[in-house]
């Protein structure tokens, strides 16, 4: 056997050593009975420096000579596994997190990874490779500034509920046996990925306390709970060193604190951004030398990227700037995952899901009841506001309620106008998402849920954008003043929001507030329905309009659950997952990264259009008794918290109970409020029910700094229960002992 292998290629050669004293002809790496670490080790153990390099390029094509195919490769799977087959349109994450119900976020990545999977059984093309089994998914950034064009990608301006949804999230997507994943879920972009402008070669200067309360929380939520396989670095530099060869940020961090075990890659292209520029964009001028920064990235723990890994790898090993173990290193975490995917096994326990899983009625429903439960009831007033009682003759005891707008009365409509841009099919969809096979709009889903006997006609008035268009308005009016109730249909769109174009302001763009002023005196029974992503500075719109509804970016099946809403045949009980400001007066600069200069519900002192966490029902609950386990506990310790809800309204609805925290003395700056904890619950009317929440001690700990890091300084805490950040219904002072930290 040894004179035989001299005259047979090396690869030839290592294959039959390493296969020397197994009991049959499998090779180590494809046994799925030995350990993982073992078969990562006899893997790269076969391979050369230059295929080491080629794995380590997100879009290579496998081993063909070892017969591994392609299994990494780049997808999407944002709100809808992209790809050139239809796949189910969900809502945008922005909606997702309207929900405020983890549990739904959960089905709807459960339900996205079956479609990934059976894409990739399918051996079916994604738009920029084969399908495979990593999805660049969940962006879980935080929606700090108002401006920032990406916010239709993530789920909150904060990092609690941020953290929840993803760890739901990134649970429904893998699964929550990380030894047989269904699919991997990187989520991105690593780290203060906030700002779309300069985006490639900005650097965010921010502190250490604000990095570990703000801008991390989520992120250790998603490796340590969630147990995400992947991360993006991002394309921004933090405080001067670029996220793609940021040791401390890849390394010492994401691995050493967190004990993160899978693999990090970059933004596309940033390791090329390091040196050159890419797509006429500069970068960070890491190195004019492109071994260099691929060197570099490498040592600090980003472990893929695109072609430059593969051209430049062996170059760096060639000049001494790269050893194979560092190689073997990066490598090994891409592996990793590989193998708890099962991309190197005979059979997964997932390679029987079929194509038949995509688009199924569940999915269809799902995506359906997603846009139902994100629809956020902004306001709600009469048409007509009711006499004061006293003041014209009447008795206040004989005032009745006023008769709110929402919901609108069938049997007392036979004429709608459907006005605005995002009134029809074309209605805004978002990004990094599938081909919907069907978009349900407002005229077609008002059509459907009313049925004959109902005439939905409808103008566009204006488009999203552009000047305005005087016979356009005109039609639209026309159409208003003929019409028993108009719903009013307007919003952003790409061209207005999106990755790599933020906004300058919070208005209403294009025409959009012309029309809007001018169907409103033409009819005054309008129904705004907001289809947008980052918030809109509607004051004119709250002052006068009767009623407000945000339906977001809301999937395919949008049209239907803005219609069910509008007519009460949903009560809507989406909140808020951001402030809604009035205009930027008080809102900081975008390249302000401290968000205690007034960024969002926790430090902006300045009164909101709308507050975090807002959002209205048909019906009314009330929050009773509120009690703690304990008045006290130690720096170690936790306290139940618990009240009680009640439906004193006349519908079925959800609402959502919010626990927030202020720590009331501290050496110090703190947060105005701190969301600890939430529930959505389903009540009918005179229903009640009992809410419990557990709150750990170390949930109030804030980064000191030093040799303290993060740590509870004892003193007395604020605790608020009620239905939004500025709807405080329920309090009480819970006092935490213990020896304060020295500073």
């Amino acid at each position: 056997m040894r004179r035989l292998a001299l005259v047979l290629p090396l690869a030839v050669v290592c294959a039959t050593a390493l296969t020397l004293g197994q009991a049959n002809d499998t090779p180590l790496y494809r046994d799925p009975a030995k350990p993982i670490e073992a078969r990562i080790r006899d893997l790269i153990g076969r391979l050369t420096i230059e295929e080491k390099a080629q794995q380590l390029n997100h879009l290579n094509k496998g081993l063909p000579r070892l017969g591994i195919k392609q299994w990494g490769g780049w997808n999407q799977t944002l709100h809808g596994v992209w790809s050139k087959e239809p796949t189910t349109l969900f809502p945008v994450p922005t909606a997702m997190g309207a929900t405020w119900d983890p549990d739904l976020v959960h089905r709807v990545a459960d339900a996205m990874s079956d479609e990934a999977r059976a894409l990739y059984n399918a051996g079916k093309d994604g738009p920029r490779s084969p399908h495979g089994l990593v999805y660049r998914s969940p962006v879980i950034n935080i929606s700090r500034d108002p401006r920032w064009g990406r916010i239709q990608e993530v789920f909150s301006e904060d990092p609690y509920l941020t953290g929840r949804m993803a760890v739901a999230y990134v649970q429904g997507l893998q699964g929550k046996d990380i030894a047989h994943l269904k699919v991997a879920a990187t989520v991105k972009h690593f780290a203060v990925n906030n700002v779309e402008a300069s985006r490639q070669h900005l650097s965010a200067v921010v502190d250490q306390r604000n990095l570990f309360d703000y801008w991390f929380p989520h992120w250790k939520m998603a490796f340590m709970e969630g147990k995400a396989q992947s991360v993006m670095s991002s394309y921004n530099a933090i405080n001067g060193v670029p996220s793609a060869v940021n040791r401390w940020l890849l390394t010492d961090v994401l691995r050493t604190q967190w004990g993160f075990d899978g693999f990090v890659t970059d933004d596309l292209g940033a390791v090329q951004l390091l040196s050159s520029e890419r797509n006429n964009q500069p970068g960070h001028r890491f190195s004019d030398d492109p071994v260099v920064s691929t060197a570099a990235a490498i040592k600090a723990g980003n472990d893929s990227d695109d072609q430059e890994f593969e051209d430049n790898i062996p170059k760096a090993v060639q000049r001494g700037l790269l050893t194979v173990a560092d190689v073997d290193r990066a490598l090994g975490n891409v592996l990793r995952v590989g193998f708890r995917l099962g991309a190197f096994d005979p059979s997964t326990p997932y390679d029987a899901i079929p194509m038949t899983v995509v688009r199924t009625s569940e999915h269809l429903a799902l995506a359906l009841q997603v846009a139902q439960k994100s629809m956020t009831l902004l306001s709600n007033r009469p048409l007509t506001p009711p006499p004061v009682p006293g003041t014209t003759g009447t008795p206040a005891a004989a005032a009745t309620p006023p008769v709110l707008f929402l919901p609108l009365k069938r049997e007392a409509t036979r004429a709608i106008a459907v006005i605005g841009p995002a009134g029809d099919q074309d209605y805004p969809t978002g990004n990094y998402y599938g081909t919907p096979a069907r978009k349900v709009g407002v005229v077609q889903g008002l059509r459907e849920v009313l049925g004959p006997g109902v005439t939905v006609d409808y103008e566009k008035g204006a488009d999203v954008v552009g000047p305005a268009d005087a016979e356009a308005v005109a039609r639209a009016v026309a159409l208003a003043r003929r019409s028993d109730v108009v719903i009013l249909c307007l919003g952003t769109d790409q061209r207005v929001e999106a990755e790599g174009r933020d906004r300058r302001d919070l208005n209403l763009p294009g025409a959009q507030q012309p029309l809007l002023e001018a169907v409103f005196a033409a009819n005054p029974k309008v129904a705004l329905v907001l289809f947008n992503a980052g918030p809109l500075g509607i004051g004119w719109a709250h002052d006068r309009l009767p009623a407000i509804l945000a339906a977001w970016f809301p999937g395919e099946a949008g049209g239907i659950a803005v219609a069910r809403s509008l007519f009460g045949l949903d009560n809507p009980g989406g909140k808020l997952p951001y402030t809604v400001y009035a205009n930027l007066d008080g809102v900081p600069p975008q390249n302000e990264y401290d968000v205690s200069k007034g960024y969002t519900y926790m430090y902006f002192k300045g009164v909101p259009l709308y507050p975090f966490g807002h959002g209205l029902s048909y019906t009314r609950f009330r929050f009773t008794n509120l009690a703690l386990s304990a008045p006290s506990i130690s720096t170690k310790g936790q306290v139940e918290v618990s009240f009680d809800i009640t439906n004193v309204g006349a519908v079925a609805g959800d609402e959502v109970a919010q626990l927030y925290t202020h720590q009331l003395k501290s050496r110090a700056y703190q947060p105005i409020r701190t969301l600890r904890a939430f529930r959505r619950v389903t009540l009918k009317p005179s229903e009640t029910t009992r809410v419990t929440f557990t709150l750990p001690a170390s949930q109030l700990a804030w980064y000191q700094g030093g040799t303290i890091g993060s740590a509870v300084e004892p003193g007395a805490f604020d605790i608020g229960v009620g239905a939004s950040s500025d709807n405080i219904r329920l309090r009480a002072t819970l006092t935490v002992t213990g020896t304060r930290p020295a500073p």
